[in-house]
């Protein structure tokens, strides 16, 4: 990805979002500039996939790792957020318990579980978005990599580890809004949710945390690390037999990617105002990876633009046909795997121009200059 890609992508989420604020917060609503209410948290909430569909991209185009169940930890960063954002209901909540949410005085719980403790505390809540998701990637990674899973049986496992956290979050005794989820969020530090500088805010921070991401995950991908891990990729026996622990590699990679997920999570559930066990479903895990198929697998912001595209897309077609979207959707995929197998970000390349003759094997050349 050229440095001109990358300051390209900055400036357009960057540039995008502020402009959409602006619109929101000073142009006047008779204008033809004005941007509506509606389209702030629509435009957030894109912002915060494309974050997903960052992570899904460190670990599927520079590790080779398929997963299926990156929706889960962006879940898990949703599910901490609300938390934070259900403590902050405090007495004006349906039931009137400063102590307990609405969910749990009707479900007749007496006390606080022991795992809301400190979600009073936003960065508590923030943190734990990160550290829960890297945690469980950092435990499953450890356990699948060292037993050398890979391919379609990989995927198979992420797949079920996702659906598994599915079925354990409907359950009312699990302590989290059971189908309900959480929900009918009031404040976010002390603010309320429903303002225009409120809307505008998160967008603002979903964007920056894009950016920021983006920059974590290119500057990865460019390093010494980064070649190592595309060597491992493209072939994981030479670079063990080169003396480097494919396992580790890996995992480090993984565990990163999981975190980012959890913070678009994190991000995403303010805005949108409501988390549920429908975001763990394995379908929101395959969306993600059509997203980067679409916008160019293994090119960051070929990810960030396939996850705004299809959303859009999608916001769109589920309006005005809304039987037609998941056609459309496999559709869109068969057709980005058969004519455009670099994806949309494939198109922008200049024309003519060809691609450097291969050099020396990956993982060779990740070995010379790691030992260099």
């Amino acid at each position: 990805m050229s440095r001109q890609a990358a300051a390209l992508t900055l400036v357009l989420v960057l540039g995008g979002a502020a402009l959409l604020a602006v619109g929101n917060l000073l142009v006047p609503p008779g204008s033809a500039l004005h941007v509506p209410d509606f389209a702030v948290p629509l435009a957030g909430k894109y912002l915060c996939l494309a974050i997903l569909a960052l992570a899904v991209d460190l670990v599927w185009g520079f590790a080779g790792i398929l997963s299926l169940g990156h929706a889960a930890f962006f879940a898990l960063g949703g599910y901490a957020m609300g938390m934070y954002l259900m403590r902050s209901i405090g007495t004006r909540s349906v039931y009137g318990n400063a102590q307990l949410p609405d969910f749990m005085v009707f479900l007749n719980w007496k006390t606080l579980p022991w795992y809301w403790h400190g979600f009073d505390h936003f960065g508590f809540a923030l943190v734990c978005a990160l550290l829960v998701p890297a945690a469980l990637a950092a435990l499953f990674g450890w356990l699948a990599f060292r037993s050398r899973v890979t391919g379609v049986y990989l995927s198979i496992i992420t797949q079920a580890l996702t659906y598994a956290l599915l079925l354990a979050f409907f359950r009312n005794d699990m302590g989290f809004g059971g189908n309900n989820g959480l929900t009918d969020f009031k404040t976010l530090l002390g603010i309320p949710l429903a303002t225009p500088g409120m809307r505008c805010t998160l967008l603002l921070a979903s964007a920056l945390a894009l950016a920021g991401c983006f920059l974590l995950v290119r500057w990865m991908v460019r390093s010494r690390y980064g070649r190592v891990l595309v060597a491992v990729r493209d072939a994981e026996s030479r670079t063990r037999f080169l003396g480097y622990r494919p396992e580790h590699t890996k995992l480090l990679a993984w565990t990163v990617s999981a975190a980012i997920a959890g913070l678009g999570g994190a991000l995403y559930v303010p805005q949108v105002g409501i988390i549920n066990p429908g975001e763990f479903a394995p379908a929101n895990s395959i969306e993600a990876v059509i997203w980067v198929a679409v916008g160019g697998r293994g090119t960051l912001s070929g990810a960030v633009l396939g996850a705004v595209l299809v959303n859009a897309a999608k916001t769109w077609l589920t309006g005005q046909f809304p039987e037609a979207w998941l056609f459309a959707l496999g559709g869109l995929f068969i057709v980005v795997t058969l004519a455009l197998p670099r994806g949309v970000i494939g198109l922008f390349a200049r024309p003519g121009r060809t691609e450097p003759e291969p050099g020396p094997a990956p993982a060779e050349a990740a070995a010379r200059e790691a030992r260099s």
